[in-house]
């Protein structure tokens, strides 16, 4: 967990907002900031103080910070991930603006009193704090999908990370069942049997998961037209890549940009 205060700029120029991990911030008192995916096309948020902003990792924004001091809370990874259980994958957060929570607001102030103390305490203190955030944005605020479970017998660990490494690796090809299993040095039909006992789904929906996958994280990025980020992902044509997206996501890859980005 990392923590910081920011306070308004002293320079007027907006300045470009990258953030990979998801953060927390807190307004500590009453002010506002212009926010953006253009220099050109920002908007006025206002926060009350104690009003709260949620914001994913994976986003850039210009942003001019007018009068707002506020407390930055980034969240990691790994705390996210402990606090799901490993019910819902790789976690993802729900980008929400004006929020008003009284838990989280009360684990924020913690953390804000021990950084005014000097930060005195140890840092079990903090990790605490951290998991208990985590707890709540992944109870509260998590994007939901189903996660896929490791069944007992098929492929070893060690096969498994080599498939999805290859997957990888071919994202934009055509990938084949039989190059599948010649990376992990097996029979085709010994492969797609010991590969769906370990896995619970085919090789098939296995790589267009992750394709979808590499395809939100490529749809964050504004810039990236749908056409190009279906070809970067593996998928033939559009129409193909809308319909798959549709299917595991219930939303259109336009859509799922549209929800991610907005205030």
């Amino acid at each position: 967990m990392r923590v910081e205060q920011n306070v308004p700029d002293s320079v007027t120029e907006p300045r470009l907002w990258v953030k990979h991990q998801p953060v927390l911030a807190m307004a500590l008192r009453p002010g506002s900031i212009q926010l953006g995916l253009r220099r050109s096309e920002m908007i006025r948020l206002t926060f009350g103080a104690g009003e709260m902003s949620l914001v994913p990792g994976h986003l850039e924004k210009w942003f001019r910070n007018e009068d707002l001091h506020y407390l930055l809370i980034a969240i990691s990874d790994a705390a996210l991930t402990a606090a799901s259980d490993g019910t819902i994958g790789e976690v993802e957060l729900r980008r929400t603006d004006n929020l008003v929570d009284a838990r989280l607001r009360a684990l924020v102030e913690a953390v804000n009193a021990e950084r005014i103390a000097g930060f005195p305490s140890v840092r079990l203190f903090l990790d605490s704090i951290e998991q208990a955030l985590a707890v709540a944005l992944v109870n509260g605020y998590a994007v939901r999908h189903r996660s896929v479970q490791t069944h007992r017998g098929g492929l070893g660990s060690a096969r498994l990370r080599r498939i999805k490494e290859f997957v990888h690796a071919k994202m934009e090809d055509e990938l084949t069942l039989c190059e599948m299993a010649q990376s992990v040095e097996l029979s085709t039909a010994h492969f797609s049997r010991m590969f769906r006992k370990s896995t619970g789904e085919s090789p098939h929906h296995f790589v267009l998961r992750h394709r979808v996958e590499r395809a939100k994280e490529m749809l964050r990025a504004a810039e990236a037209r749908v056409l190009d980020v279906a070809v970067a992902c593996g998928f033939k044509t559009q129409q193909h890549f809308a319909r798959v997206f549709r299917r595991m996501c219930g939303a259109s890859p336009t859509e799922y940009r549209q929800e991610f980005l907005q205030h």
